[in-house]
């Protein structure tokens, strides 16, 4: 099935219709993520065939940044999900799902949704749970579990899913060198400047394999010019970067990046414990701060760089973590990602 015929069958389900009313449903998935995008299209799925109250589906990409992450104009007056990205208390919004350790911008934002739980007003419309390797896993099983929903054909996207946003590869010499369609989908989601890929690439991610969306004429389109940037990304790194007690550390900033991926560094130097990369886009300068997946060293004894990020504004999980600065903020940037550097070289020589 196409994009167009997938956007005009949209309104179509045989679930029961609430209410006895349609209307549109926006979903503010984790933009320039792989399983923010998968979250987005299992959401559809799920609503489509067990809600049953929405018109048709929109989207709408969100970024960490510095400032509001948020705008309340941008919600409408239908249903607004929010999959795989921070909470928000506004009333506009109906559903949210996520599982970062990180959730929550405020206390005040983690009460309000533990008052909408405990009092039952929100329990089967805001899930949260940070043992969750995906959002995308936690979206199937709670649209499962609790609502029905069937899950069959889905085992793939679920399974890439896990991989790539727990960095679950089996080396880095398979998530850099990226032979599977998984992989080269995640480059494309990430990297790209394409403000459209959403609307046309989310649908797609339940319906069909992910081999067949990697062969969609508007992915291969984009795919070739992403690759060479991918290789000029190693070349960059590898003659920035340098590892010294644990920590491998560069900085890119004076080459704009909208993103690159972030296995590089232990591609480079596999015996590197952390690293700390420091690079700049068009709306953000940003730390990058990462846990090698094949390091031997055990889990009890790794840094939680969620924590460590939230100090200056960012946040993510225990193994990878970013912080967002304005562009105008390069130095504030630089000198968190020195600190950051320094705390963790000093934990791999106590």
């Amino acid at each position: 099935m196409g994009p167009d015929k997938l956007k005009a069958s949209s309104a179509q389900t045989g679930a029961q219709v609430f209410g006895g009313s349609r209307l549109d449903c926006k979903i503010f998935y984790h933009d320039k993520c792989f399983d923010g995008a998968c979250s987005a299209s299992v959401f559809t799925r799920f609503h489509r065939e067990c809600i049953g109250t929405a018109s048709s589906f929109l989207y709408h990409g969100l970024v960490h940044r510095a400032g509001a992450l948020f705008d309340e104009r941008e919600f409408i007056d239908g249903e607004n999900a929010i999959v795989d990205f921070k909470y928000s208390a506004s009333k506009k919004v109906t559903w949210w799902f996520d599982h970062h350790l990180s959730a929550f911008l405020t206390p005040e934002d983690q009460a309000g949704y533990e008052r909408g739980q405990s009092d039952g007003s929100e329990a089967m419309r805001k899930f949260y749970d940070p043992s969750y390797t995906s959002c995308t896993g936690l979206i199937l099983d709670i649209a499962a579990n609790k609502f029905g929903f069937s899950t069959k054909g889905l085992e793939e996207l679920r399974h890439w899913a896990d991989i790539v946003d727990g960095a679950k590869y089996e080396s880095a010499k398979a998530a850099v060198e990226m032979a599977s369609p998984a992989m080269k989908l995640t480059m494309v989601i990430e990297s790209t400047q394409d403000d459209t890929l959403g609307e046309k690439l989310i649908p797609l991610l339940t319906e069909m394999p992910l081999q067949q969306v990697l062969d969609q004429p508007f992915v291969q389109t984009l795919l070739g010019p992403l690759m060479e940037r991918h290789h000029a990304a190693l070349k960059l790194i590898g003659e920035r970067a340098a590892l010294e007690r644990g920590v491998i550390a560069f900085d890119i900033t004076d080459h704009l990046t909208e993103g690159y991926n972030k296995f590089i560094p232990y591609y480079l130097f596999p015996e590197g414990t952390y690293n700390v990369g420091l690079s700049k886009s068009s709306f953000r300068t940003k730390v990058s701060v990462g846990t090698n997946p094949w390091t031997p060293i055990p889990a009890e004894k790794l840094a939680n760089l969620a924590v460590i990020c939230e100090r200056y504004g960012g946040g993510g999980h225990a193994r990878v973590g970013a912080i967002s600065f304005s562009p105008d903020r390069e130095e504030d940037a630089r000198r968190a990602a020195g600190e950051i550097v320094a705390e963790l070289q000093a934990r791999e020589t106590a």
